[in-house]
């Protein structure tokens, strides 16, 4: 049941994410291995929209290890732990809560002795800057505990470099770059502080090949330039080279014209919509406080909410007029929502 359970929040996922994009592309550097533990490290930029990516594209199911402020609710808690999110705690959650990551990472060394995949996001908290941080050291413990254990353990790394146009825009387009897996014990051999910071610093540089990485200290003006230059943000190695060139070997993009068949068809969505619309606009987007929470939950209002206004709608007009016409307006207002997102 718990498959059946986890392959129908994929798909549904999966759909809810192709409405919502306008384009998303996932490149893979080689084949996933499939019957391998595997631990996915990626950067973070956006939220909760950064591990459902993962989960819909990488064609495994993965143990997420997630903040654990965001279990506080029970009904929440159990939603996230029967979809494997697993809590981890910080010290603002309370000096006292942090020797319960004991078992956490317990259960992942005992997931992935069973092949299973743990992911999670080593820079320890999201930013919507386009620069891959120093990493915390969470991750290495994890490797490092489950090494000690199962010492002939198949143990590989994934870095995925995961790279928005515009991270909190309607309409926005993603890349998703999985690198190749690399062994776990080619980078571990006596579990010494030495190679917890080599460890650290290798996976951040593989990250970095995979998503545009800018130096914090020169950050405001690269950032400038870059998009005076109109780069393609989904194509993180052409827009590093353009960096490391000094931006002589850049490739820009055509600037794009308004495009007025698009404001059509978003604002007969939002016609359609106006509920769902008017909970977002003046209900839920006023209390978000980050621009990386703006993306997670305009997402949970259009995979909610959404779906639940155009079965109310569609009811009412089978009711009124035969079911006939209340699928064509399911249809119809379908088809408007992919004209809005993808034009």
């Amino acid at each position: 049941m718990k498959k059946i359970w986890l392959h129908t929040v994929r798909i549904y996922l999966t759909i809810g994410l192709f409405f919502y994009y306008k384009k998303l592309v996932v490149v893979k550097e080689s084949k996933m291995p499939k019957n391998k533990p595997l631990i996915f490290l990626s950067n973070h930029q956006n939220a909760l929209i950064d591990a459902l990516l993962i989960a819909t594209t990488s064609g495994r199911f993965s143990y997420f290890l997630t903040r654990a402020s965001v279990f506080n609710k029970p009904l929440v808690s159990k939603l996230l732990h029967s979809v494997n999110m697993l809590p981890v705690y910080r010290v603002r959650d309370g000096w006292n809560t942090i020797s319960n990551n004991n078992a956490i990472f317990k259960r992942c060394t005992e997931e992935l002795k069973n092949n299973e995949v743990v992911a999670l996001f080593p820079e320890g908290n999201h930013h919507k800057n386009r620069s891959v941080r120093s990493l915390s050291k969470g991750f290495t413990r994890i490797i490092f505990e489950t090494l000690s254990a199962y010492p002939d353990l198949d143990l590989e790394l994934v870095p995925i470099g995961i790279n928005y146009k515009e991270i909190s825009a309607f309409g926005d387009s993603v890349s998703l770059y999985y690198g190749k897996p690399i062994p776990a014990k080619s980078l571990v051999s006596d579990f010494s502080n030495e190679e917890i910071v080599s460890l650290r610093q290798s996976i951040q540089e593989k990250i970095k090949g995979l998503t545009t990485h800018i130096d914090f200290d020169v950050y405001p003006e690269t950032i400038e330039k870059l998009n005076a230059l109109n780069v393609d943000f989904l194509n993180p190695k052409e827009v590093n080279k353009c960096i490391q060139s000094n931006f002589e070997l850049c490739e820009s993009k055509p600037k794009q014209t308004k495009n007025l068949f698009k404001k059509f068809f978003i604002g007969l969505l939002i016609l359609n919509l106006f509920v769902p619309f008017i909970v977002w606009k003046y209900y839920v987007k006023p209390t978000i406080k980050e621009v990386e929470f703006v993306a997670t939950a305009r997402f949970a209002i259009a995979i909610t909410l959404v779906p639940f206004w155009i079965l109310i709608c569609c009811l009412i007009i089978g009711f009124s007029f035969g079911f006939v016409f209340g699928l064509a307006y399911v249809m119809c207002v379908l088809l408007i929502a992919l004209l809005s997102v993808k034009l």
